[in-house]
């Protein structure tokens, strides 16, 4: 049986990882948290989740790294610097890496690809995400991943171009962004939509959240796939079956 180590075991995603561990063929190897070795839950677990906090990254990664474990990676508000650090150790172990483990999310981002590449320049590309009053970080991980898809569809990089915050005289949309917007209010779990618009005509793909497990269960599946890949950096679309 896989033996999963969460990094942030004491967070509301560890404790979800935990509970939902077993149901899906999973043993917890134990957690770490801002007090503890990171090494050392590397050294007895088969793969690693972290849904711990940014600055906290760069030291499990070093530490699964060094004992050859594969890492899942599902904290969100990372740097440019964060992400060159995955980079570098995906030359060395397996890495998953996403703003979002569900695995509906992991398929809608696959889709946005699809559609962006497909579409072309005449449709416009615009990302609305809503979560509960308590997120402290916007656009979302979710909604930047997604943003990221179109971008790769669209040949470009979400850096480049994309577009939030809107307000006053914006003027025109320019061709070729990727509008993101951000709703925040009472207890949404996470909404996502990304809009196609062309002349007459509209695309929407919408995903809605409506129980907190299914990133859990996401999470799972994603470090027992993982547990068996090559080095490399992965994402979760990769998890799901052909």
């Amino acid at each position: 049986m896989t033996s999963i180590g969460i990094y942030g075991s004491l967070g509301r995603m560890g404790q979800a990882i935990a509970e939902a561990a077993p149901g899906l063929g999973a043993r917890i190897a134990g957690g770490a948290d801002a007090q503890d070795d990171p090494a050392a839950l590397a050294t007895r677990a088969d793969v690693l989740v972290d849904f711990s906090t940014p600055k906290a990254l760069e030291a499990h990664l070093a530490a699964a790294c060094a004992a050859r474990t594969p890492i899942v990676i599902g904290t969100t508000g990372l740097s440019r610097r964060h992400h060159d650090a995955i980079d570098a150790a995906a030359a060395e172990i397996a890495v998953l890496q996403t703003g979002n483990t569900s695995l509906g999310v992991g398929l809608l981002a696959g889709l946005v690809r699809d559609a962006a590449a497909r579409l072309g320049s005449d449709w416009d590309v615009e990302i609305v995400e809503m979560h509960h009053r308590d997120k402290v970080d916007a656009p979302s991980g979710t909604a930047q991943m997604l943003g990221e898809a179109a971008a790769q569809g669209m040949g470009t990089t979400l850096a480049e171009a994309g577009v939030s915050g809107r307000a006053g005289l914006t003027g025109a949309r320019a061709s070729g962004t990727i509008g993101m917007a951000s709703l925040r209010g009472g207890s949404v779990i996470g909404d996502h939509s990304v809009i196609f618009a062309s002349a007459g005509e509209r695309i929407e793909l919408v995903h809605r959240a409506d129980d907190r497990a299914i990133f859990a269960r996401g999470a799972v599946q994603a470090a027992l796939w993982l547990a068996a890949q090559k080095p490399g950096r992965y994402t979760m679309d990769a998890v799901l079956p052909i």
